[in-house]
């Protein structure tokens, strides 16, 4: 019997050491959702659900290796950014994406941890606006990332729509930009693509702090544009995925609540 070939998901991001958010919830994203997952990996973090204890830096060429490596085995369909931590790992990163013509890329800017913790360099946001926006399919910030990019107070729906227009016009496809951490009945986040704005809404799940959220979202979104989905299909899926995971989240730890990642994403409409 011949077996299907899965779709080839990309993710190059940090290591949890806690298992909660960075390489491994990609990784169990894309099982989740039935692609087989590569992943590059930027650094390593000593953490838990309660914090960032340590991160060590691995050096640009080895991420530019690894890159090489999985590109010129895979044909990937898709590929997601987390933690890039500093300007040198970024600017391999965009190098190696532009040689390898890997087009499909859900980029989440990873500055700073649910717990506080810093995870970009403060220089290296220039870098970000520069060299990745550009080569993103779609870009996730939550709302303090998207205000540390765009240079916007970003408080509320009024300012989030202005932030996600805003990193459109500097070079990314489209924009979503998150709200969970903005107050309100209903979680809200916005999506640009250029063509118009619309908000996405979603129940509030009653988890005081969650992690590993925003790294599961542009997971999802990337193996749903590896299955084939219209990016705003991907994203719906993705959102509802993310609210299961949420919903059915595990009393694990002593910080933070890590997502549960064997929920089943609902089937979208393919393209």
């Amino acid at each position: 019997m011949r077996i299907a070939m899965p779709a080839v998901t990309l993710t190059i991001a940090g290591s949890d050491s806690g298992g909660g958010a960075g390489i491994q919830a990609d990784l169990k994203t894309f099982t989740a959702f039935g692609v087989f997952g590569t992943s590059v990996l930027t650094a390593l973090t000593a953490q838990n659900t309660t914090g960032v204890r340590a991160i060590a830096e691995v050096e640009p060429a080895f991420v530019a290796a690894q890159i090489d490596a999985v590109a010129e085995d895979f044909e990937i369909a898709a590929a997601k950014t987390g933690m890039l931590a500093r300007t040198a790992v970024i600017e391999v990163v965009a190098e190696r994406l532009r040689a390898h013509r890997i087009t499909q890329v859900v980029v989440d800017p990873v500055m700073v941890a649910a717990s506080g913790d810093v995870l970009l360099e403060p220089g290296s946001i220039a870098a970000m606006r520069e060299l990745m926006l550009p080569l993103a399919a779609i870009v996730t910030p939550n709302a303090r990332e998207a205000g540390m990019l765009t240079d916007l107070s970003v408080t509320g729906l009024a300012s989030m729509r202005e932030a996600a227009q805003k990193l459109v016009g500097m070079g990314a496809r489209a924009a979503l930009v998150k709200g969970g951490r903005i107050g309100g009945d209903d979680a809200v986040d916005i999506f640009c693509d250029g063509a118009g704005v619309r908000e996405l809404r979603g129940p509030r799940v009653a988890v005081a702090r969650a992690h590993g959220t925003g790294c599961t979202l542009s997971a999802a979104i990337a193996a749903g544009l590896a299955l084939g989905y219209p990016l705003g299909n991907a994203v719906e899926i993705a959102k509802r995925y993310v609210t299961r995971a949420l919903e059915t989240a595990p009393h694990i730890g002593h910080g933070a609540r890590p997502l549960n990642h064997m929920e089943k994403p609902e089937p979208g409409t393919g393209s």
